[in-house]
């Protein structure tokens, strides 16, 4: 079977899609799903869009109608954890929708999605990664190492570092400091972006493996859309390296 890559944005999509080895192309929903091969792999990659809704329409449509898994997200976030930066790189081993839950004194408490505390109560929040897929995932990536950035990029010579942790996702563009320490001190994100969230609700309902890989774009506070101009296309090629360093190993 083969394995579905999802990108949102055309810098994500780019160097994958160049990459790929016999191209075919299937529409649906008015995206292309290209198949084709990658690092020796038979995958599916399609750029969904930006989005939650995308992503599960995707994701759904990549196991369903093309047997596709395990499911890989590909692409770029904001940092959260102060510990990182630009550049650096999260491997999701849980995410959760920080948009879902509970308004209470005009605050947001996250809670699980689709569930409401008093109606069907769960002590779950967000979704794992497979501890198997994790498990080769780490094996695979034991000793890899990203080169540094270029100068135009920001880059100090220093290597990207390439960590695990919860990542957040939500439909909104983390733009504002407040909110960025707020998400890393409640909820434990070490970065945050639009997509992973859907992504482990779908794959976990239909019972396959499934990956969020992102680089670091922007750090989620006030500088973050001028951040994220200035570095996307690069940090996204160091998602998509990743990526088929690991394709060989799922």
């Amino acid at each position: 079977m083969p394995t579905g890559i999802i990108c949102a944005i055309p810098q994500e999509l780019a160097e994958l899609e160049a990459a790929l080895v016999a191209e075919t192309a299937e529409r649906r929903a008015g995206l292309d799903f290209l198949q084709g091969r990658l690092e020796g792999r038979e995958v599916v990659l399609v750029g969904a869009g930006i989005g939650k809704v995308n992503t599960a329409m995707v994701a759904t449509l990549l196991i369903d109608r093309f047997g596709a898994d395990p499911v890989i997200f590909s692409g770029v976030a904001g940092g959260l954890d102060p510990e990182l930066r630009i550049g650096d790189v999260v491997i999701a081993d849980r995410t959760v929708q920080h948009d879902a839950g509970v308004i209470e004194g005009e605050r947001l408490r996250t809670y699980q999605a689709g569930h409401v505390p008093f109606f069907n109560p769960t002590d779950r929040l967000g979704y794992a990664v497979p501890a198997p897929l994790l498990a080769r995932v780490r094996e695979a990536l034991e000793g890899f190492a990203l080169p540094p950035l270029s100068a135009r990029a920001g880059g100090e010579g220093r290597r990207p570092r390439i960590v695990y942790g919860t990542i957040l996702s939500g439909d909104q563009y983390i733009h504002c400091e407040a909110t960025r320490e707020r998400l890393f001190r409640e909820l434990g994100g070490r970065a945050v972006e639009m997509e992973g969230g859907a992504l482990g609700q779908v794959c976990e309902a239909f019972g396959v493996g499934w990956l969020d890989i992102r680089a670091l774009s922007d750090l989620a506070g006030g500088n973050s859309r001028f951040d994220f101009a200035a570095f996307v296309e690069e940090v996204a090629a160091s998602s998509a390296t990743i990526l088929r360093q690991l394709l060989p190993y799922l």
